[in-house]
Order: C-alpha cells, then structure tokens, then sequence
C-alpha cells in the first residue's frame, strides 16, 4: 500500500464518519478544516480509522496528531 492508497482510503472513512461527501482530506488537513470535527468525532473517527487499517494507535500518537499528514505517517510506518 502507499501513500495515495492511505489517502483514499482515509477519504473513506472521512466521509462515512462525518457524513459528508464531499469532504477530501489532505496532508495538511486538520480538525478546523472540517465543520463537525469535534472532541466526540475524533473519539469515533480514530476507531474508524483503526478498524479501516488493521492497526491500533498509541494514546501519545492520537495526542501529537496535528494534522492528517501525521496520521498517514503513522499508519505508513506500520505497513505502508
């Protein structure tokens, strides 16, 4: 998988987890970006993600995520 994998399928889980369509993430996206991107939908969109991917985060690497760039990091580190 590589990196525009990552970004499509996190397209996805985007769009499910927010209900919105027309949402397409970047590396440089980030929760003020996306109108509905609150404390509750972070919570449900790392389970989302977590689920998408096979893979757990660390509760230190969910706290220093700053923007979808770091995510992809993330989840390329583990089998990218």
């Amino acid at each position: 998988m590589n990196r525009e994998e990552v970004i499509r399928r996190l397209n996805e889980v985007f769009r499910d987890v927010f209900g919105d369509d027309s949402i397409s993430v970047s590396e440089e996206t980030t929760s003020a970006d996306i109108e509905d991107w609150d404390s509750i939908e972070h919570i449900n969109l790392i389970g989302s993600v977590e689920s998408e991917f096979g893979m757990k985060f660390k509760m230190r690497e969910v706290s220093g995520m700053k923007n979808v760039g770091e995510m992809i990091r993330i989840i390329c580190e583990r089998g990218c």
